[in-house]
């Protein structure tokens, strides 16, 4: 009978080349560390050498609609921040940004960036209305100043600035209404002030004006409430419902790369390139003994 062949032991195998592999490394450890060294000085460098641009940055309260009544807040995309990070990007927005601005839209793509204030990770969101920034990178400054409010613009005439806006028209429109009204009693009241004074008035006829002067009054305290509480509404739609820009852009010089990220970038490709020194170094050593 013959013998059974023995099957070769493919994890054992494994685990000598990987201890084979790690102990070449380990015994020349100077060359990764050497190449993560050398690595982040040169991409530090890199960054630093990489030119100047400016960035400018606006922030943007995006408001928080009610509904008609004043009662219960409007929720729809309308006050959702991260929309505006898919209003910037969108080509009609850069191509107004572009008209605006003097640059082309493809400077500004891939340059057009947003965040909202005071939330850090993908789950987190703020409470009530958020604040948004809105960063423009560019060449220059007054460009990239300009681009930024234009794509504010955007974002405020995209979101919820035609709903607020009806609001506020509407509000001026009965306050005028009301005023209208105001005006149309003042003299009333005046008139029958002054028919009450006059002597020789009978007791009927001045029963008569004093109870029409006691309805004009009435009736210009019940306005003089309403335009009150009109205004209180119309100051709520536009210092709280309507999206407005709360610091203009403004552009500050900064890097074109980020020499952290650089330096991170440059340390990684030196310490693998270290790494594969330290194991090319036998080999390279014994074909040269062997040609000597």
């Amino acid at each position: 009978m013959s013998r059974p062949q023995s099957v070769p032991d493919l994890d054992a195998e494994q685990e000598v080349d990987l201890r084979s592999v790690w102990e070449r490394i380990a015994a020349r450890w100077w060359l990764p560390v050497l190449g993560a060294a050398v690595g982040l000085l040169v991409g530090f460098a890199l960054a630093l050498g990489g030119g100047k641009v400016y960035e400018a940055e606006t922030l943007v309260a995006m408001g928080q609609p009610f509904s008609p009544n004043g009662g219960a807040p409007v929720a729809s995309f309308l006050t959702n921040g991260r929309a505006v990070a898919e209003i910037i990007r969108s080509e009609a927005a850069l191509e107004e940004a572009a008209r605006a601005s003097g640059l082309r839209a493809r400077a500004l793509r891939g340059n057009v960036t947003s965040q909202i204030v005071g939330a850090s990770g993908p789950g987190a969101r703020p409470t009530g209305a958020p604040l948004v920034t809105i960063t423009v990178v560019a060449a220059q400054p007054v460009k990239a100043e300009k681009a930024a409010d234009a794509l504010a613009q955007e974002v405020i005439s995209r979101t919820a600035a035609q709903y607020v806006d009806t609001k506020i028209a509407a509000f001026n429109g009965q306050l005028e209404s009301i005023q209208e009204q105001l005006n149309t009693l003042a003299p009333r009241i005046r008139a029958a002030e002054q028919a009450v004074d006059e002597p020789g008035l009978g007791s009927l006829d001045k029963l008569v004006l004093l109870s029409a002067l006691d309805n004009n009054q009435a009736r210009r305290g019940q306005l003089l409430d309403l335009q009150s509480n009109v205004q209180q509404q119309l100051a709520l739609a536009e210092n709280v419902e309507k999206t407005q820009v709360v610091e203009p852009a403004a552009a500050v010089k900064t890097t074109a790369r980020s020499g952290r990220n650089a330096a991170l970038v440059g340390g990684l490709i030196g310490l693998l390139l270290g790494c594969a020194a330290a194991l090319l170094a036998d080999p390279f050593l014994a074909r040269r003994a062997r040609t000597a």
